[in-house]
C-alpha cells in the first residue's frame, strides 16, 4: 500500500500527467503536432496550472475540488478545457490524499464516491454549468440547470448510459482500472517514446469505447463510425504506436477535426489513466 500523498505531490503529478497528454498524438484532441476545434496546447497549460492547486487541496470536498478547479481553469481561458479531466482526478486525488488509512487507491475511491453528498452534487452542477459542454442538453431527471435534490452518484447514475464519466463514477472507475490501466502499462513497457505509449492508450480507448463528447454533439452513429475508424487502424498502433505510425494517425487527426470531431473524453480518461497510475505507484514525476 502507498503512503498518503501530500498537496505537493498530488499536484505535480496532475500538472505531470496534463503536459504528457499534451505532448502526444491523439488524433482528433488539441497535441503539440497540430492544434484544432479553435483550441491550441496553451490553453490547455493555463487551464492546468490554474486548476492543479485545487484538485491537489486537501480542504476541500470532491464538489469543491471540482468547481473551484473549473473556475480557474474558465477565468484563465475562457473556455471548457478540462471538465471532464476535473471531473476524473478531483476524487482520485482526494483518494491519494488518504491512502495511509489501510486502503489502496482504488478501494478508498470507491468509498470516497459511495459518500458524495448533494453538496457535492450542487458543486459539481454548478461548474457543469459553467463549463457547459456541447450538447450538454436538458434532462427529465438530475438535470444540472434544476435545483439538486439528489447525491453526486445518484445524478450520475441517472446518465450512466450515455456518458462514460458518469458511468466512472458509478463503477468505481472500472474503465480506468479493468481496462486503461493495462493497456497504459503495457505500451509504456513497449513504447520506444512515451508520447508514443500515451498515443496508444488514447487509440485503445477510442476503438473501445464510443467517446461521450461526440455522441452528445453529434450523436451515437458518428461516436460508434468513430470508435470503428480507430478499430480500423489498430494496425498502427497495437500492441504500440510506433515512429511509422505517426503518418497514418496524422491523416486520421487531420480528418477528424476537418469534420469537426473531437473526442474529449477519451483525452479526458488518457489524463485519468496516467493520474492514476502516477499517484498509485507513487512515483515522483
Amino acid at each position: 500500500m502507498a503512503a498518503a500523498l501530500t498537496a505537493p505531490e498530488i499536484e505535480a503529478a496532475f500538472l505531470a500527467v496534463c503536459a504528457a497528454e499534451l505532448d502526444a498524438l491523439k488524433p482528433g484532441n488539441v497535441h503539440r503536432f497540430a492544434p484544432g476545434h479553435g483550441m491550441d496546447v496553451t490553453h490547455f497549460e493555463r487551464a492546468a496550472r490554474a486548476a492543479a492547486p485545487f484538485i491537489a487541496n486537501a480542504q476541500l470536498s470532491v464538489g469543491q475540488r471540482i468547481l473551484r478547479a473549473t473556475e480557474a481553469s474558465f477565468a484563465a481561458t475562457g473556455l471548457n478545457t478540462n471538465l471532464g479531466i476535473i471531473l476524473l482526478t478531483a476524487p482520485l486525488a482526494k483518494a491519494a490524499a488518504e491512502t495511509g488509512v489501510g486502503m489502496g487507491l482504488r478501494r478508498r475511491l470507491a468509498v470516497i464516491l459511495s459518500l458524495l453528498d448533494v453538496t457535492d452534487a450542487a458543486d459539481a452542477f454548478a461548474a457543469i454549468r459553467l463549463a457547459n459542454p456541447a450538447g450538454l442538453g436538458r434532462a427529465d431527471a438530475g438535470d444540472v440547470h434544476a435545483s439538486v435534490d439528489m447525491t453526486l452518484i445518484q445524478a450520475m447514475n441517472l446518465a450512466a448510459d450515455r456518458d462514460r464519466i458518469a458511468n466512472a463514477y458509478v463503477t468505481a472507475f472500472e474503465d480506468i482500472f479493468d481496462f486503461a490501466l493495462p493497456r497504459w502499462v503495457e505500451a509504456h513497457a513497449l513504447a520506444s517514446r512515451p508520447d508514443l505509449a500515451v498515443t496508444t492508450l488514447h487509440m485503445a480507448l477510442l476503438a473501445e469505447y464510443p467517446d461521450s463528447h461526440i455522441c452528445r454533439k453529434y450523436g451515437v452513429e458518428a461516436a460508434a463510425n468513430v470508435r470503428d475508424m480507430a478499430m480500423a487502424l489498430k494496425p498502427f498502433w497495437e500492441p504500440v504506436a510506433g515512429v511509422k505510425s505517426e503518418a497514418a494517425l496524422v491523416a486520421f487527426d487531420t480528418d477528424l477535426k476537418a469534420r469537426g470531431l473531437n473526442p474529449g473524453t477519451t483525452a479526458d480518461f488518457v489524463v485519468a489513466t496516467l493520474f492514476a497510475d502516477l499517484i498509485s505507484r507513487r512515483k515522483q514525476p
